[in-house]
């Protein structure tokens, strides 16, 4: 394993259930921009399965070389050099953006951070975007499951700023319209939104 490679167990665990979706929805996209890339261990598995699509991972700078590492063991030549986008305070320098794919960010922002990443992504995805949003979420305000709940709770004592609801996320989200809600391993969900369709 390349020395610089971090690892999520969870990243493990839900890449492939997220792919299978991911090839309903990112048929005829060009270019994918991922916000949050973490270890680099999905953007890396992605770009081999739709080799006809650039992937540009973002991250903050201290994890680019764990997804460098990645991209580079896993020998893909359709992934850009990861960049920095820290919503909030990066703004939006992405060229031919036509789908952006996220996991397991919107409950590590703060609620103003979360809002201002619906915002964003609605703003920028041309007419026929589409956004891939993974993560644990509540629905009409309510946890899916006791853990989702007992994971809230830890993380806003760490500081974090918890599970978001869909209810929020569709208000913060103008102009992106929520067609697919996915119920995936581990209490997660996979949410598809399309912008002008």
């Amino acid at each position: 394993m390349h020395s610089q490679k971090s690892f999520s167990q969870a990243c493990e665990n839900n890449k492939a259930p997220i792919l299978a979706h991911l090839k309903k929805h990112l048929v005829g996209k060009c270019k994918v921009l991922e916000i949050g890339s973490g270890t680099g261990q999905h953007v890396s598995f992605f770009a081999q399965h739709f080799v006809d699509i650039v992937w540009q991972p973002t991250d903050v700078i201290e994890n680019h070389p764990s997804i460098k590492a990645w991209v580079a063991d896993a020998n893909c030549h359709n992934v850009l050099p990861p960049a920095c986008f820290f919503i909030g305070q990066d703004e939006w320098h992405f060229n031919n953006v036509d789908a952006v794919y996220s996991a397991n960010t919107a409950h590590i922002m703060q609620p103003e951070e979360a809002q201002l990443l619906m915002q964003t992504v609605a703003k920028n995805l041309p007419q026929g975007g589409v956004f891939c949003q993974y993560g644990p979420f509540k629905i009409n305000g309510e946890f899916t499951s006791d853990s989702n709940y007992e994971f809230d709770l830890s993380l806003r004592q760490r500081g974090y700023g918890g599970i978001r609801s869909l209810e929020e996320l569709t208000t913060w989200a103008q102009g992106l319209t929520l067609s697919h809600n996915y119920f995936m391993p581990a209490n997660n969900q996979l949410l598809i939104w399309h912008k002008g369709e």
